[in-house]
């Protein structure tokens, strides 16, 4: 039954929940907030959505670009280069951004009689995004239950998992991960040296999936 919604952005981790999930997804959304990477993003979000026969919404949220605070926001030059776990990527966090789009997903889902919204959260975004962890998405979830008349629930299926676990689920979809965008600096290739390029390199080669990736640093 097509009950579900997904926030899909069109990097890796979304995309694989899309197509795991897809007899379940009735509408997929992604959000343009102004950071430098959504243009690269959201044309395959919308490509698999399509391919998938999914109707698929972009929703603008550019009052996030004006009024927030977040090396996503403050061009390529802005973001750091390292591994997530360090903490100069703190910087990367745009402030309740998920709980910004699981709002607006909710109330897209309720106004659409869907059931669920699902996100692609992940346990590698634990250490940096405070809106990624378990306890975040079952208070959200919570919210969103008492807060509808329909009692709208969040799916988070991927929320204790890596992301050489979700490329290993991707593996075994068949999914070409060179038609997903994973860099923040949102240039024309993939830098190769930013915090979720370093991840996307460890989690294919950790999955044993071959990196077909066009890096401006291999």
């Amino acid at each position: 039954m097509k009950d579900s919604l997904i926030i899909v952005s069109g990097g890796m981790d979304s995309i694989t929940l899309l197509y795991e999930y897809a007899d379940q997804i009735a509408l997929g959304i992604s959000f343009d907030y102004g950071a430098n990477h959504n243009k690269n993003e959201i044309p395959f979000a919308k490509l698999h959505c399509e391919r998938l026969g999914i109707k698929h919404l972009v929703i603008p949220l550019d009052f996030m670009h004006q009024y927030f605070k977040s090396s996503l926001l403050e061009g390529a030059d802005a973001i750091p280069e390292g591994h997530y776990q360090d903490d100069n990527m703190k910087s990367t966090v745009v402030p309740f951004r998920n709980g910004i789009m699981l709002s607006i997903a909710c109330g897209i889902a309720e106004s659409n009689g869907l059931k669920k919204v699902m996100i692609a959260n992940h346990g590698g975004d634990h250490a940096i995004y405070p809106d990624c962890r378990s306890g975040f998405i079952q208070a959200m979830s919570s919210a969103m239950e008492n807060g509808t008349y329909d009692h709208i629930v969040i799916n988070a299926p991927y929320t204790s998992l890596t992301k050489t676990d979700i490329a290993r689920h991707g593996k075994k979809l068949g999914i070409d991960y060179t038609e997903t965008w994973s860099c923040y600096k949102g240039g024309e290739k993939h830098c190769g040296s930013c915090g979720t390029c370093i991840e996307r390199k460890e989690a294919l080669r950790d999955a044993g999936i071959e990196d077909q990736t066009e890096y401006l640093i291999p």
